[in-house]
């Protein structure tokens, strides 16, 4: 098999700042995090932007270009900004950072979901900000909107608009046949980067045969003609991060996707969860890519050709 390609996702709009004091709120923090991620052996960077006043999640473009040059100036990591933003924001809101950047990759939710995180609401009592406990309450009765023709909007912008390529996060089965859809329409082109996504109150839930059944569902509907990675949110990331790993996948980990780095342990940052799965990943035969291996595996345009 090819080598392992670490992603790292930095921040995310998920987790507050009440849940962890590592998780990184200011363009100051969230670069010098992603920056040791690389270093650690992230080889992709998957990034969100947050209010630095009271780590509010943000899609100002002005915010990212705070850390997108410095990440790029102290590390050669595939920078791959999101589409998905938060629940909360328009379409137009969340493209407006990843069209001004023009970045190598971006990732793209493949539907609308009921995207529930409001159950981490009743693990807190004492907040840092108020908005923390309505942002997660708003989840209850607000769906993630991504329409076909919203996928179709992306597509035009930054696939043929920038060259961007793109994570494709299937948070269920039915989201991989809408890449499927997309493939045989010839609206997106292979190789495929697919993020099975496990774990979040809405989709499909993290468990072993149910990464089977994802893994099997893409074969099936997809061929020869993807590449597959592995995100479980919370306690199952590094579980299942080293079974992706074992089925000839890639991992993606980080504090957006779990604060944990052990049972009841936070992790002290993003490069400690990315340290550990790459002593996972050589303990058991396999090597990690380089963002240079990533860049020719998934085919992308090079950070030459960003805009920042």
């Amino acid at each position: 098999m090819d080598k392992v390609i670490i992603t790292c996702a930095v921040t995310g709009s998920i987790h507050t700042p009440t849940m962890s004091p590592h998780l990184p709120v200011t363009p100051e923090e969230i670069a010098t995090q992603a920056i040791d991620a690389a270093a650690a052996g992230a080889a992709i960077l998957h990034l969100h932007a947050r209010n630095p006043d009271d780590g509010r999640p943000t899609a100002d473009p002005a915010v990212f270009m705070q850390f997108l040059p410095r990440i790029k100036a102290e590390c050669d990591a595939v920078i791959n900004i999101t589409t998905g933003g938060s629940s909360l924001m328009t379409l137009d809101e969340r493209l407006a950072a990843p069209a001004l950047a023009e970045p190598e990759m971006c990732s793209l939710n493949m539907g609308s979901m009921n995207f529930g995180i409001f159950p981490l609401k009743n693990r807190y009592r004492d907040w840092k900000h108020a908005w923390e406990p309505k942002l997660l309450e708003a989840t209850r009765d607000v769906v993630f909107k991504n329409t076909f023709a919203d996928i179709e909007t992306v597509f035009d912008r930054l696939g043929r608009g920038c060259g961007t390529r793109f994570e494709f996060e299937c948070y269920d089965v039915g989201h991989i046949q809408t890449l499927a859809f997309y493939l045989r329409e010839g609206l997106i082109q292979k190789p495929l980067f697919v993020q099975f996504v496990m774990g979040i109150l809405g989709g499909i839930d993290a468990a072993p045969e149910q990464l089977m059944h994802m893994k099997a569902t893409a074969d099936r509907l997809l061929g020869d003609n993807y590449r597959f990675s592995v995100l479980a949110a919370g306690r199952w990331q590094l579980p299942l991060a080293t079974m992706g790993t074992i089925m000839g996948g890639n991992v993606r980990v980080g504090l957006e996707d779990s604060l944990l780095i052990k049972r009841r342990t936070l992790a002290g940052s993003n490069a400690e969860q990315v340290a550990k799965i790459r002593r996972i990943i050589e303990e058991l035969g396999y090597e990690i890519a380089t963002p240079a291996e990533a860049r020719e595996m998934l085919g992308l345009k090079g950070s030459d050709k960003v805009n920042f």
